[in-house]
């Protein structure tokens, strides 16, 4: 007898061996046709796996998130049998799953084109109407190899003959085609009906730049048509906000080849940014955060004793003088310690915060650039609290306390929280990683929110707490961190004398609200679609005369704007009205003042908020007023 335990801890019997296609036909008519996959004592099969002893079960159905995994890992499987099936002489490599969709590696005689992609999800559609069953077949690891190499799949079997001998090869077959994977896959090809191939990229073999250049098909793949159709509006969306678009036509920053990953910022890109890291400094002040500066370079030796030359060297841009190695900086920590060691501390110091604006270089590889979103210079609010073990929980209390009115500030009020804990390259014992993660696990218990666990991700000196936050679009950017490192200060010496005189070494806790400003002003500009709220915003008002009568009483307002502090910009030329405001609202401005004859005449402005609204007319000190609050409120 079997006996087949099910989520709502029901139990169902069974005479023998039985399939998980069949218990759930035995649960009803419609779990079977739903049936996407099971999930056996916690561990993943298809429908046609048979259960030959008590276990656990789930079925897996389109609803659930594994469901939606098995579907576009199926789905990519569908997209090489059709891409084999137009292309015989194709040779295909991998095909993964990947965040909202699935891609599959391919080796081609020339280069895919955009008719080709349509003709490929054409046969993708006829072959999922054929509804042709899914079937796993373990084999030898040999015989898999052999099979491969006489179909003319030279990287699958050079795949296969890199797995251990002993370990079964699970392939699966659909119609003509037969793959390798580890599973599993939807029961028939008929269960893939929401698909959409998206685009073709360059991608080396086993991402080695010494081997070939294979080509990558992207697609998407959902569980109903609305989600695909609301996918697909999503990444329209994105599009018309991409900050490298919008910097463009906004006159805010550009990029160029001969400084890969640097940005060259103009003047109304670096009013934002003066208004972000002005903003950042009256929350140092308020904290209590001390500002410092430390050198852009520092001596090798200094980077072997933090840790960082063993573990972070290759992504480190280096220099050498008068026999002397050197390193840019790729982040601020080890000179903060540097400013902490000038001095003798005192436990009556802690926690000594320090903050700056520190900028720093990494050696990105060229193919991960992308506008401000990933830069190889970049300038973060970076900030080291050096305090004992008995305040760590009211820092990293206190820090989250304020992040979260910062994020609110900026139009953020979605923040997901996570816990990264020990990579295996890591410095330090088990006993100082299980000291410095139950203190953060323990402060963000304190905080009240849900929080979900990285195992493996933190950095190799310590935990971190990874603040991320989503955007209107759904979007999710992680920004702030907290991370508690008990390692660095013990390698470069950090003392402090203690309540009883002895010396003793503090801990030291690395945070960031926003992270890289660049980073966080791209966020920022897709967020808002280039129409920054009226505090960030480059010019916050335009000024706007009807005809040249009205020049004057126009600069008068202009000026009266200007001294409230206002940043507004006066538009005098001798054009129609209709086309001064039609090419001032491109430049998304907050407001819009007119003046005409009538508006001279009475000592008021008519205004227009962005989008178009017409606010009506009012005296000029009651328009600076509306500025100000609108400035104020931060919205």
């Amino acid at each position: 007898m079997i006996n087949v335990t099910l989520p709502d801890q029901s139990v169902r019997h069974f005479p023998a061996s039985v399939t998980v296609a069949e218990v759930a036909a035995s649960i009803g008519p419609g779990l079977a046709k739903a049936a996407l996959a099971g999930k056996v004592n916690d561990r993943l099969v298809d429908t046609s796996f048979e259960i030959s002893e008590d276990a656990r079960l789930a079925i897996v159905t389109d609803k659930d998130a594994d469901g939606l995994e098995i579907i576009r890992h199926s789905t990519a499987h569908l997209m090489a049998y059709a891409a084999k099936s137009l292309f015989p002489d194709m040779q295909v490599t991998i095909g993964p799953v990947v965040e909202h969709g699935f891609y599959y590696d391919f080796s081609y005689k020339r280069p895919l084109t955009p008719e080709d992609l349509e003709a490929i999800e054409a046969k993708m559609r006829e072959l999922a109407s054929k509804d042709e069953t899914v079937k796993r077949e373990v084999w030898a690891r040999d015989k898999a190899v052999e099979l491969f190499e006489s179909m003319g799949e030279k990287y699958k079997a050079e795949i296969i003959a890199g797995i251990p001998l002993n370990e079964p090869i699970s392939l699966y077959r659909e119609g003509e085609f037969v793959d390798l994977c580890r599973g599993p896959h939807v029961p028939s090809t008929g269960r893939l009906k929401v698909f959409k191939l998206m685009k073709v990229a360059g991608a080396y073999w086993r991402g080695d730049h010494r081997n070939e250049m294979l080509q990558r098909v992207y697609g998407t793949a959902w569980a109903k048509k609305e989600d695909l159709d609301a996918y697909l509006h999503q990444l329209e969306e994105a599009e018309r906000r991409d900050h490298r678009k919008l910097g463009k036509a906004l006159d805010l920053f550009h990029m160029q080849d001969n400084a890969p990953g640097l940005v060259f910022w103009h003047p109304k890109g670096w009013t934002i940014w003066q208004q972000v890291e002005q903003y950042l400094r009256q929350v140092y002040l308020d904290a209590g955060y001390q500002e410092i500066r430390c050198p852009q370079i520092l001596d090798r030796s200094l980077w072997e004793r933090s840790g960082h030359w063993e573990h972070y060297k290759d992504n480190m841009f280096t220099t050498s003088s008068e026999n002397r190695d050197y390193a840019v900086k790729p982040m601020n920590c080890p000179g903060h310690v540097q400013v902490f060691n000038s001095d003798l501390r005192s436990y009556r110091d802690l926690p000594l915060r320090y903050g700056e604006f520190g900028s720093c270089h990494r050696n990105e590889s060229s193919g991960s650039l992308h506008g401000l979103l990933r830069v190889r210079g970049f300038t973060q609010d970076d900030g080291h609290i050096f305090c004992t073990e008995d305040q760590i929980q009211d820092e990293v209390f206190d820090f989250t306390q304020r992040l979260l009115s910062v994020y609110e500030d900026f139009g953020f009020t979605d923040v997901i929280y996570r816990l990264s804990t020990r990579p295996a390259h890591r410095v330090g014992s088990d006993e100082i990683w299980d000291k410095s993660e139950k203190a953060l696990s323990d402060a963000l218990n304190r905080v009240g929110v849900d929080w979900q666990l990285l195992p493996g991700e933190g950095a190799f000196y310590g935990p971190k707490i990874e603040y991320s936050l989503k955007d209107s679009l759904g979007r999710i950017w992680q920004c702030g961190t907290i991370q508690v490192d008990f390692n660095m200060p013990a390698r470069l010496g950090a003392e402090y004398v203690a309540e009883d005189n002895s010396r003793r070494q503090p801990v030291m806790l690395h945070r960031a609200i926003v992270g890289s400003l660049e980073r966080f002003i791209g966020i920022l500009i897709e967020n808002h679609a280039g129409a920054m709220p009226a505090w960030l915003a480059p010019a916050q008002v335009a000024v706007a005369s009807i005809t040249e009568g009205q020049a004057d009483y126009a600069q008068s307002v202009f000026e009266s704007l200007r001294s409230a502090g206002i940043r507004a910009q006066a538009d005098l030329r001798d054009d129609k009205i209709s086309y001064k405001i039609r090419e001032l609202s491109l430049q998304k401005l907050p407001f819009i003042a007119v003046v005409g004859q009538k508006e001279k005449e009475s000592g008021q402005v008519a205004v227009r908020a962005r989008g178009g609204e017409d606010l009506g007319t009012m005296s000029k000190d009651a328009f600076v007023g509306l500025v100000l609050q609108a400035i104020e409120s931060r919205r």
